[in-house]
């Protein structure tokens, strides 16, 4: 089996090197190149590629956001960073990278990460309904901040906000809570018509003369339940401690 694959480097010298080192792996054919995150996602609503081996640091978009928007394709590719530096290591991993190779780059290591990337190629099935994401992005003053789902607590809307509670603070994002609660329905629940809270999460559900309240692990403090959304959680807590 052929898999198609993408270069995207602002740097043409790399591209060409990278050129070079794949023609030692006739299962890889090149489809396309970019200089730049924003173009690579452009070609990728358009076309498809299996792999794409990614530089970090362009201008415009780089190379995390660029793998972040990938991750809502339809059918998003295996992505093996190729940068000089080596202090994007975590968040490369974060958005479900396959490899992070260091510049300059070596024949024997991206035989490696081909590798890998070919492993978890054969281990989709092309009738596999997309995954749900398993990290939210965020623009912070600190560049992009990825927040694992599974360290959520609860999102909540305020006017035209979305924040996150996690275990690392909270965060402003910029997604709707009906776009939240359509893609991660299974692990979230609704228990008001501006929250959402992670089911991994809660505790229990206790009701005083204020009203009903769901608490959370590691939450000081309740969190009210309408009355629209009581029954449904109610059914879903029975469900759940029955399972």
């Amino acid at each position: 089996m052929t898999y198609r694959l993408m270069i995207v480097d602002d740097e043409p010298l790399a591209r060409e090197r990278l050129k070079r080192l794949l023609q030692e792996h006739a299962d890889f054919r090149i489809v396309a190149e970019a200089g730049d995150g924003q173009a690579a996602v452009d070609w990728l609503k358009q076309f498809e590629a299996d792999v794409v081996l990614l530089d970090i640091q362009m201008p415009g978009m780089d190379g995390l956001d660029a793998a972040e928007h990938f991750l809502s394709l339809e059918r998003p590719p295996v992505v093996i960073f190729c940068t000089a530096y080596d202090d994007h290591a975590l968040p490369a991993f974060r958005v479900n990278a396959a490899d992070y190779l260091l510049k300059p780059i070596r024949k024997e290591e991206l035989s490696r990460a081909l590798g890998r990337a070919q492993e978890r190629l054969q281990r989709q099935s092309p009738s596999e309904p997309v995954s749900t994401r398993t990290h939210i992005s965020a623009r912070t003053h600190h560049g992009l901040e990825l927040i694992a789902v599974e360290d959520i607590r609860y999102f909540t809307a305020d006017q035209k906000y979305v924040s996150v509670v996690h275990s690392g603070g909270t965060t402003l994002i910029d997604e709707s809570l009906k776009q939240l609660e359509e893609e991660f329905g299974d692990q979230f629940l609704r228990t008001h018509r501006s929250t959402l809270v992670a089911a991994h999460a809660i505790e229990r559900l206790e009701t005083n003369d204020e009203g009903t309240f769901i608490h959370l692990r590691n939450c000081s403090e309740g969190l009210p339940v309408s009355r629209r959304h009581l029954a449904g959680v109610r059914r879903y807590l029975k469900n759940y401690s029955s399972a």
